[in-house]
C-alpha cells in the first residue's frame, strides 16, 4: 500500500478534518438545545444559536486550514458537505417541528441536499465532485436565513423579523434548486468524460 506521504497527499487525520468531524459530533448538541427551548426563546434558544455559530465557524474555519495547509483530502470533500448538510438539515427540521417554518421549504432543501450527497457517492468511481462556487453560495444563504429565523428577533422587529427571515429563505430555496440542477450536469458530464477516457 502506498502511504499518503509518499504519494504527496495530505494525511486523512489532519486537523481540518478534526474540525469537520467536530462539527458532526454539534448536531446533536444543537437539535437537544433547540428542542429543550420548545420554542421559547429562553437561555436554550440562544445555546442553540451560539452552538448553530459555533459549528458554522469550524465550516470557514476548516476549509480555511485545509487550503492554507495543503490538507485538502477525499475523506474533506466528501464528510465537508455531509457535516453540513447535517447541520442544515437539522436546523431547517426542528424550526419545522416547532412551526416556525414550512415543511414544504425544509421538504424540498432536503431532497436537493440528500439527493446531490447520493449523487457524489454514485458517481464517485469516475471523480471527486468537490462543492463548486454555486454549492458554497447556496449554503451561505441557506445559513444567514436559517440563523435569522433561529434569532428570537421578534420582541425586538416584530413582524419584521419573519418577513426578513422569509425573503431569506426564498432566496436560498431558489438557490438551492438551482445549484442542484448544475451538479447533475457536472455528474453527467463527469461520468461521460470518465467513460470516454477508461485509461486516465
Amino acid at each position: 500500500m502506498v502511504s499518503n506521504s509518499s504519494t504527496g497527499q495530505a494525511p486523512t487525520l489532519n486537523i481540518a478534518n478534526v474540525l469537520t468531524v467536530i462539527r458532526i459530533l454539534m448536531v446533536p448538541l444543537f437539535i437537544w438545545l433547540l428542542a429543550a427551548d420548545d420554542g421559547r426563546d429562553g437561555l436554550f434558544r440562544w445555546l442553540a444559536v451560539a452552538t448553530f455559530a459555533v459549528a458554522i465557524y469550524t465550516d470557514k474555519l476548516d476549509g480555511d486550514l485545509a487550503r492554507s495547509r495543503g490538507l485538502i483530502t477525499d475523506f474533506g470533500k466528501i464528510a465537508d458537505p455531509i457535516a453540513d448538510k447535517l447541520l442544515i438539515g437539522s436546523a431547517l427540521v426542528m424550526l419545522s417541528v416547532l412551526g416556525e417554518l414550512w415543511w414544504w421549504v425544509t421538504l424540498v432543501i432536503l431532497v436537493r441536499e440528500v439527493g446531490i450527497t447520493v449523487l457524489r457517492f454514485v458517481v464517485i468511481r469516475y471523480g471527486v465532485m468537490a462543492a463548486s462556487r454555486g454549492g458554497k453560495l447556496k449554503t451561505v444563504i441557506q445559513t444567514l436565513a436559517i440563523f435569522l429565523f433561529l434569532l428570537p428577533l421578534a420582541a425586538w422587529l416584530g413582524a419584521w423579523a419573519w418577513w426578513i427571515s422569509a425573503t431569506v429563505m426564498a432566496a436560498a430555496v431558489v438557490v438551492t434548486v438551482v445549484t442542484g440542477a448544475d451538479y447533475v450536469i457536472k455528474a453527467v458530464q463527469l461520468r461521460r468524460r470518465a467513460l470516454q477516457n477508461p485509461g486516465q
